[in-house]
Parts: C-alpha cells; sequence; structure tokens
C-alpha cells in the first residue's frame, strides 16, 4: 500500500528539534541519531542509543547497544566518554550475551582497524559459555572510545567503533551467523526493546518518515507496550496507538488501523489539542491510503481543541505531569543531550502550527487525488507557507513533508506541461531524503515517482534506467516492498507497453516482481531448505535449537506484552510478569550465544540470495516444464511466463479488483458454505473459460508442450486452484447441448478440458523458495508412511481438558473423518507404514512422539478448521484430533504444528480448506514474527516450518460422497514407484474427472501441491 503523504510529528521528537541551520543540504550526523545502521553489505546490524548506559557521567558521554538481524539479545556496547577509560575495565553485566565480571582476559595488544588505524585490543573469555569476547579502546582529543562485545561479531564491534569516532557510518561488510528467521519489523522490535521510550518514539518516527512502513509499526507497537499501565504515560499511549494504526494503514490492514485509531482516542487526555491534531490527520491520511479524497476531508474537518490547554490541576496533585507542565520545564533533558541535540525546544504552539501544515498538505493532496489541481496547487502554498513560519521552516523533522510538498507540486507541475520545473521539484526531493534517510524506502519511493515523470514526459530510456536501479537498490534496503507496491506499476506498464518486446522485457519484470513479494510461507521454506541442507552435525544441532530459541522468545514477548496490559494485575500475575521477564532475558541470552557459537561454521555466515535471475530460474526448469508467475502491481495484473528456453511478459486483461471478483464467482459455482453446511451449484464453465484466457491465453500453444507447470499465484489466484480453469473450448457446447433438457444432470462435467487433465501442477510462493526445495535431497526417514484421523468420540468433554470461552461446539469431534484413505495408503505402501485412529490420534501424542521424524510421507485425514467458532474469537487454523492427556484441547493447532519435528518428502493435508491463511496474531503465538493475513500461511506454512518439503492442501470442504476423497488420495498413493507427485495427483483427479458422479470440479480439484510436485510421491 502506497503512502499518500503520511508524514508523522513526533510530539517529543519537535520538542527536542534541530538547530535552524539548512538540514536538507547536509547528512544528519551520527552524534544526533538514535539509531544507525553498521556497515553497508552483509548482515544488517545497528548500533541504538544507550542514554541509561551507567558508565555514562558528563552531558558529553554517549553510549551505544550493538544489535544485529537474528541474535535476539545485544552483541556488544560501545561508550565515548570525556576521561580516561582503561580497556581492562570491568564489563557491563548483561551486555553482549552473557558479558559479565566472570570474563578472563589476557594482555593488552595491538589491533589495525580500517579508517582508524592502530587500536588498543583485548581477547577475553566468559568460562561458562566458552565464547571468545573482544574489546578495541582509543582515544582521541578528550575522548575515550571502547566497545567490547561477542568475538564472532568482531566485524560489527569494528565498524561501529570506526563509524562513532569519525561521526560518520563507515562501510563495510559483516558477515556473522544468520538463520535469516527475522524479517526488518522483527528486528525493529529487538532494537526497539534496547531503547528508551524517547529513543522508541524517534526512531519510530524515522522509520516513518523514511517509508520503513513495518519498521515503522514495530517501534510504536512496543512504545505502546512500555508506556501502557505506566502513570502519568497515557499521552505517549495515545500517541503511540494513532502511529500504529497509521502504519498499518500504510501497510493496507485498514481494519486493524480503524480500531488502533479508536484505542488512540480512548487513551487521548482531555482538551489534548495536539493529541487530537495528529489523529485528525492520521484518519484523514488513512481514507487517502483507502483512495477515498472526500472522506479524508470530512477528516480533516473535526473540530479540535486550542493547543494552549489549562494545567490538569487534579492529575498534577495525583504526581502526574501532563502535556502543558511538561512543556514548561526540563525542555532539554539528559537523553536528548547525550544525543547531541541542542537546545532550543519547539514550543506546543510551534507543533500545532506544523501538524495543522501538515492538515493542509493532507488536503491539498485530496483535491489533487479528486481533479481539483488548482485548489490542491493553492493548499500546497499555504501548507509551505505555514510551515516556513516555524523557524524559517529549518526544522528536522519536515524535512520529509517539505520533499512530499515538493513532489506533490511537482506532479501538478508536470501534468501542465511546466517539465524543467516539475525535475527540479523532484531532484530537490530526492536530494532532501538521501540526506535526511539515506539507503530508505522513502529514497526510492521518490527515485520510482521521477522515474514515473520521465515516463509520462515520454523519456522512456530514462524512466527504464531509473526504475531498473530502484530494483536494484531495493534489494539491500528493508522493508521497501511495501512502499514500492503501487510505485512500480508505471515500469511493469513500461515494460509491458505497445511496442516493448516482451521477450526482452521478460528479465527485468522476473526481477521486479520480486521486490513485491511478502514474508510468509516463502520465507519458512527457505529457512527449512537451509536446515536440511546443513545434515546432522554440530552445527545443524546448533541452528535447529537457535530456530526453537528464536520461537520461544517471540512467544514469551506475547505473555509479557499480556500481562504487561493487565490494569490492575493481581499479586501472583504481577509475579508471573517478572518471572517471565526473566525467562525472556535468559531466552534471549542463549539464543545470542547460540548464533555466536554458529558463527564458527562458514556455511552459517553466508547469506542466501533473496532474488533469482531469470536465466537462473530457466536454467533449473527441465524438458517440459513452465514457470508462471503471477504479479499483481497496484490495481494491474501481469503474467511471467518462462522455459527453459524462452521466455515472456504477458499484460493480464484484468484489474486485481476484477480477478477477485472472477476468482469468488468462480469458487461460488464450485462450493458454498450456507448454515454451516457445503452447497454444491453447477459450476461456472463461461468464467472459467473467460479466465484462463485472461491468464493463459497468450502461451496458450505453448502450454500445449509443458507437462508440468510450477504456478506463483499472486492476488485472487491464491484462493483457486489453477487446475480447474478451462483449457479450451473442447466439451463445453456438449454441455451445454447435453443439459438443455431439464431432467439432464448438470452435475456431469464429464468431457470439459480441464487445465489440469493430464498436467503436473506445482504452487510456488517465490522463485528462491522454489529453487530452494528443489535442489533438496530427499527424506532420509526409513518408514514411509504414517496415517492420522478418524478421532475417538467422546461423550462430553473431557475434565482434564483445556477449556475456555472460545472452544469449538463438541459436535464437532462426534463426526470423525473415516480411516479408509488411511488404511488404504498404508497398505498400498505396505513394509513398515503406521496408521494411528482412535485414542492413539491425540494432540499431546503426537507432540511428544519421538520417531514423527521417522516417516517420509505423513497422511491427515481429519476435520480442518481455519475460521474462529464464534466471531468474538480469533482465528487459530487447526486439525481435528481424538482428546489426549492433561491439557489437551484436542486441537493440532497452527502453534503446536511449527513445534512437530518432521523429515517428510510429503505431508497430505485431507482436510477442509487447509490452504488458508493464518493472522498475524496467530503466527505470534505461534513464534512467527513474519507473514499471515494471506493463503498459505496457514497449516501449509506450519508443515513447512515442521519439516515438509512438499504439502498438499485443500481450498473447500473435502467431499466424503462417492468416496471421492478416498479415491482422490488412494490413487495419489497408488502411483507407480517414482512417480511424481503431481503426476500422481493429476492421474488420480483425471479418474474422477471421467466419472459423472465425481466429475464436479468440488470432488477432484480441491487439492494443490505446494512444493516441488516433479519429486516422487513415495
Amino acid at each position: 500500500m502506497k503512502r499518500v503523504l503520511g508524514f508523522l510529528v513526533s510530539l517529543a521528537a519537535l520538542g527536542s528539534g534541530l538547530a535552524p541551520v539548512d538540514l536538507a543540504a547536509r547528512p544528519v550526523p551520527l552524534s544526533v541519531r538514535s539509531n544507525f545502521r553498521l556497515g553497508s553489505a552483509g548482515v544488517v546490524c545497528a548500533a541504538q542509543v544507550a542514554p541509561r548506559d551507567t558508565r555514562l557521567r558528563g552531558m558529553f558521554d554517549r553510549a551505544f547497544t550493538l544489535s544485529c538481524r537474528d541474535a535476539a539479545g545485544p552483541v556488544g556496547t560501545l561508550v565515548a566518554v570525556r576521561r580516561a577509560f582503561p580497556i581492562d575495565a570491568p564489563p557491563v553485566a548483561g551486555i553482549a550475551a552473557a558479558a559479565g565480571p566472570q570474563q578472563v582476559c589476557g594482555g593488552t595488544g595491538r589491533a589495525v582497524i580500517d579508517a582508524l588505524g592502530g587500536v588498543d585490543a583485548m581477547i577475553c573469555r566468559d568460562p561458562a559459555s566458552g565464547l571468545d569476547y573482544r574489546r578495541y579502546a582509543l582515544t582521541r582529543g578528550d575522548t575515550s572510545y571502547y566497545v567490547e562485545g561477542l568475538a564472532a561479531y568482531d566485524a560489527a564491534l569494528r565498524l561501529a567503533l570506526a563509524s562513532v569516532v569519525l561521526g560518520k557510518a563507515v562501510p563495510g561488510e559483516i558477515r556473522v551467523a544468520t538463520t535469516e528467521v527475522t524479517d526488518a519489523a522483527a528486528f525493529a522490535r529487538l532494537q526497539a526493546g534496547l531503547l528508551d521510550p524517547l529513543g522508541v518514539r524517534g526512531e519510530g518516527y524515522l522509520r516513518n518518515n523514511g517509508s520503513s512502513f513495518a519498521e515503522s509499526a514495530a517501534f510504536f507497537e512496543v512504545l505502546a507496550e512500555k508506556a501502557r499501565g505506566e502513570k502519568g504515560e497515557q499521552a505517549d499511549m495515545a500517541e503511540a496507538l494513532a502511529n500504529e494504526g497509521l502504519q498499518q494503514s500504510n501497510l493496507g490492514n485498514f481494519a486493524a488501523a480503524a480500531r488502533l485509531f479508536g484505542e488512540s482516542e480512548r487513551a487521548q487526555l482531555a482538551g489534548d489539542g495536539l493529541g487530537q491534531r495528529l489523529l485528525r490527520n492520521y484518519r484523514a491520511l488513512d481514507q487517502l491510503n483507502q483512495r477515498r479524497p472526500d472522506a479524508a476531508a470530512a477528516e480533516l474537518a473535526r473540530p479540535v481543541d486550542p493547543v494552549n490547554a489549562v494545567f490538569d490541576s487534579a492529575r498534577l496533585a495525583d504526581g502526574v505531569i501532563n502535556l502543558p507542565l511538561a512543556d514548561a520545564i526540563n525542555r532539554e533533558n539528559a537523553a536528548t543531550r547525550r544525543m547531541g541535540v541542542p537546545d532550543p525546544s519547539l514550543t506546543r504552539m510551534e507543533k500545532a502550527q506544523i501538524l495543522d501544515g501538515q492538515a493542509l498538505a493532507i488536503g491539498a493532496t485530496a483535491a489533487r487525488m479528486a481533479g481539483r489541481t488548482e485548489e490542491a496547487a493553492k493548499g500546497f502554498a499555504e501548507a509551505r507557507t505555514r510551515l516556513a513560519m516555524v523557524r524559517g521552516g529549518q526544522v528536522g523533522s519536515i524535512i520529509w513533508l517539505s520533499a512530499e510538498i515538493d513532489i506533490e507540486m511537482a506532479r501538478i507541475a508536470g501534468a501542465a506541461g511546466r517539465k524543467d520545473e516539475a525535475e527540479a521539484g523532484l531532484d530537490r526531493a530526492i536530494a532532501a531524503l538521501e540526506a535526511a534517510y539515506p539507503s530508505s524506502p522513502a529514497v526510492l519511493s521518490a527515485r520510482a515517482r521521477k522515474a514515473a515523470f520521465l515516463l509520462d514526459a515520454g523519456e522512456r530510456d530514462q524512466a527504464a534506467k531509473l526504475f531498473a536501479s530502484v530494483v536494484d537498490d531495493s534489494a539491500a534496503i528493508p522493508d521497501s516492498g511495501t512502499t514500492l507496491r503501487d510505485l512500480l506499476a508505471p515500469y511493469f506498464a513500461l515494460l509491458a507497453g505497445q511496442g516493448s518486446d516482451p521477450v526482452a522485457s521478460a528479465a527485468p519484470a522476473f526481477a521486479a516482481a520480486q521486490v513485491l513479494e511478502r514474508p510468509g510461507v516463502a520465507q519458512t521454506q527457505a529457512i527449512l531448505a537451509r536446515q536440511l541442507a546443513a545434515g546432522n552435525d554440530a552445527a545443524a544441532a546448533l541452528f535447529r535449537l537457535s530456530l526453537a530459541r528464536s520461537r520461544d522468545i517471540v512467544r514469551a514477548e506475547g505473555e509479557v506484552a499480556r500481562l504487561g496490559a493487565l490494569a490492575t494485575p493481581s499479586v501472583s500475575e504481577s509475579a508471573d510478569l517478572a518471572a517471565q521477564q526473566e525467562a525472556l532475558a535468559g531466552l534471549r541470552r542463549e539464543q545470542t550465544e547460540i548464533l555466536a557459537k554458529l558463527a564458527a561454521y562458514p556455511r552459517y555466515t553466508a547469506l542466501a540470495p533473496k532474488r533469482v535471475a531469470l536465466a537462473e530460474m530457466q536454467s533449473a526448469l527441465r524438458p517440459g516444464e513452465a514457470y508462471y508467475k503471477l504479479v499483481a502491481v497496484g490495481q494491474d495484473l501481469y503474467g511471467l511466463y518462462a522455459t527453459p528456453a524462452s521466455a515472456r511478459l504477458i499484460p493480464v486483461p484484468l484489474s486485481r479488483t476484477e480477478l477477485a471478483r472472477e476468482v469468488q464467482k468462480v469458487r461460488d459455482s464450485i462450493v458454498t458454505v450456507e448454515n454451516g453446511k457445503a452447497v454444491n451449484r453447477p459450476f461456472d464453465l463461461d468464467r472459467s473459460r473467460a479466465l484462463y484466457k485472461a491468464l493463459f491465453g497468450p502461451v496458450d500453444a505453448e502450454l500445449a508442450q509443458v507437462r508440468h507447470l510450477v504456478f506463483e499465484p499472486d492476488a485472487a489466484m491464491l484462493q483457486l486452484p489453477p487446475a480447474v480453469l478451462v483449457a479450451s473450448d473442447a466439451g463445453i457446447a456438449a454441455y451445454k447441448a447435453r443439459t438443455a433438457d431439464i431432467d439432464a444432470d448438470a452435475f456431469d462435467f464429464t468431457g470439459i478440458a480441464w487445465f489440469g487433465r493430464g498436467r503436473a501442477i506445482s504452487i510456488a510462493v517465490s522463485p528462491r523458495a522454489f529453487l530452494d526445495l528443489r535442489a533438496l535431497a530427499p527424506s532420509a526417514a526409513q518408514r514411509p508412511y504414517l496415517g492420522l484421523g478418524n478421532n475417538s468420540v467422546p461423550r462430553e468433554r473431557p475434565v482434564t481438558a483445556v477449556a475456555d470461552s472460545c472452544d469449538w461446539p463438541l459436535a464437532l469431534w462426534q463426526r470423525p473423518v473415516k480411516a479408509d484413505e488411511l488404511l488404504f495408503a498404508a497398505r498400498t505402501l505396505g513394509s513398515t507404514s503406521v496408521v494411528k485412529t482412535g485414542s492413539s490420534f491425540t494432540d499431546t501424542g503426537l507432540l511428544s512422539d519421538p520417531a514423527l521424524d521417522k516417516y517420509r510421507v505423513l497422511h491427515f485425514a481429519t476435520h480442518g478448521l481455519v475460521s474462529a467458532p464464534r466471531k468474538d474469537c480469533p482465528a487459530r487454523p487447526a486439525l481435528v484430533t481424538s482428546f489426549g492427556g492433561k491439557g489437551s484441547d484436542g486441537l493440532l493447532t497452527f502453534r503446536e504444528v511449527f513445534d512437530l519435528k518432521l523429515d517428510a518428502d510429503l505431508v497430505i493435508l485431507s482436510a477442509c480448506d487447509t490452504a488458508g491463511m493464518a493472522t498475524i496474531a496467530a503466527s505470534r503465538e505461534a513464534g512467527v514474527t513474519t507473514g499471515g493475513n494471506y493463503a498459505l500461511d496457514g497449516l501449509v506454512r506450519a508443515f513447512t516450518g515442521a519439516g515438509a518439503r512438499a504439502v498438499i492442501a485443500s481450498h473447500w470442504p473435502v467431499p466424503d460422497d462417492f468416496n471421492a476423497t478416498r479415491r482422490l488420495i488412494g490413487g495419489l498413493i497408488a502411483g507407480r514407484s517414482g512417480e511424481s507427485v503431481g503426476d500422481a495427483l493429476a492421474g488420480a483427479e483425471a479418474a474422477l474427472m471421467d466419472d459423472p458422479q465425481t466429475s464436479h470440479p468440488f470432488y477432484w480439484a480441491a487439492f494443490v501441491v505446494v512444493g516441488d510436485a516433479a519429486k516422487p510421491a513415495h
């Protein structure tokens, strides 16, 4: 979701405004930043200001905590103090994992650090953990610099010291162990946890202004957690919630944004005119994100209180300092001084003026979106005038807004034919953003908008080059895909436009499409590939242990947040909170220690490539194979089609909205759920045929030679198996003629040319994930098959079972799925195959079974749950099991599936709608910080995380009628030895297609293979 004008003004950050200088003309120095990246390549590491470090004494002393992506705790610490600081000083307990007074150190030596030269050096060891630590120290002028940390992160320590000494970011590569288990937002949460509230707030605004929306949301989420329940922090919580809400809007999560805006409004202090202005502006921005300019104007018309509110004497008597009084005292606090930010602070009136200037700019953007160009130009001019009245417009925190106004005015000038004026405005905005927010999505956004302007001006070659550079640079800039999702639409239009060569355009389009991929099951597949490729040595064990601890940490963080949010915790709840906080600190230290030990193994310090060149994909395809990647960019759709010998870019003649409508119509003609029951209707052949033509029409002749299609869906096609599309007109006329008779069977679809007939289809989630899975060796498990299902029928809910207000009704367990297909599969595969049904098929039993990784194929035939039992309950994907021992809820949940230990070539989920999503909340509960809210991010992702190379999942409730599902899965299992899973499934589907009773797609088309369907079925 592209933010239209999402400039944020921190009420606190503005309170420590920068001195009035030409800030847009030079980069912001490190001395006034609360966070900066270390190095320029490799694993992302950062230094965060640590104003509460006990070694700080004077106002010019500074301290930093060093952290790196995937490490759950600090990896080092750095101080710059105006006094002598010996290298053999005692380390700070708790900093750099388990570093503490127990270190045993050698003598002082010398080392050479690039850009600095010779420095004092020392090596220490923690006998308890067996980990080595490094220390470096030097003195420049009257300042002593000292850095210490884990030896495995030596590159980060050296770059941190050089950067702070020189006052600028020093380039360099950091090669440390990485699991790739976290994304930019998860790393942002770690960084936020290491900062005090002032630093968290400042970083949240900086990430927003740099268009790193997911990272910004993480900072404000942590700020809200820190403020919740703290006396006198109500205004901070209201501000944090409002900002978190805007970030969710920027990410396209509009329902979450509305909820957070409501919470913010309820948390606001009475009469807080500044908070009201902030929320007013954010709600208007949310409406612009939803392309509702009139609604945005209505939000801006909301009345707000004046900013010169009186002191709240009643709250002051209780020891609460409200916003007006806070402004009147201690405008420059110690933490701000240590960051090097000079006085004077902005007054409340100045802050209000900036917020009102922002409102004028938002209103102007709404007018421009509504086509009222003259009104828009006037509004932007008024906004610029209003902002210039605040210290001459030279306040650092309005750089982004000024740049955005330049871009908007450039759009208006360009539309009016004033090309030079427009280009100058765009260049001015890019320069300002590069200085204030280097290597940020905001810079990429501004450059992409200039490229779009050049394209509109007819400069196609220049536009193409600039777009290509944006795509290339985005690979090294986290959190850029969300910002660029809409902005790359003109690039795709250029590549696919009239006069373009679809073959030559395929490679740059393939690269650009990978910018837009979302984290989720693709990331889980990448982690699985790395885990399985490592074998079973000591390093692989450390890798798996690190993954487990990372998930434990996320779950512990959730519990700490829950307990910390209680308004009136009981004594036991307070004790639980303290225990959870202590446990969390221990988990973070342990996980960081594990990663430090993992750094001894080179294969874990090499960064796995994220993107795939088109030529690499083509070289991995075999004769008779093709890769089709559907790309949704803004409202536009494109197909990228590649075979070993050729590739082309295909414009899809449907919008994203139209595709969603057509897919839903096709799905509704397969099955709908009414009053809790699946209802079938005659399949809509015409719509299916039209959808095939839209997606595959231009390559229809080539597809005739493709026996295995790797299909990477996007948008609504994530919810529809491509096999159900009608590939030719053959059979349609005969069906219509036959069913003209009122007594004819309208559910007999024999003779239809289904796309899935005789063709294996793999569902891929990213090019890299598919290639990783293709490269994996098969399972080493000795047993061929484990079948699980046919839960035991309880008369009542067991007394020992977990129970809460969101339990599913007991009737769910009282209609178990028959075990026929499990028994058939076990007989077919023979040998040491096992079937567990009834009381042997329980959630607690599976979670405690040490032999699950001994089976190559696992097959679940049971009920799948993807919705919530009631509207007021959270949705948690799960499979129904029998009730087990104490603590059982009779469900194998999304979280519990992640906890299983598998080594499986294939997991078959013969259950309802198992290709669905998991919510972000359910993902967090499972210890997963990325993805969620998209199809395939549910049980498919969970089983992938547990160790499944491929998963067969369903897109709708699987039928019992005519033994359809048993015949389908039975045909899959009964395939000839060595036959691929895709061919076996296609053969089983063909048998049902040719049977009049099961020829309706409801019976045969639900299942998809997520993974590489070219691998053997068993």
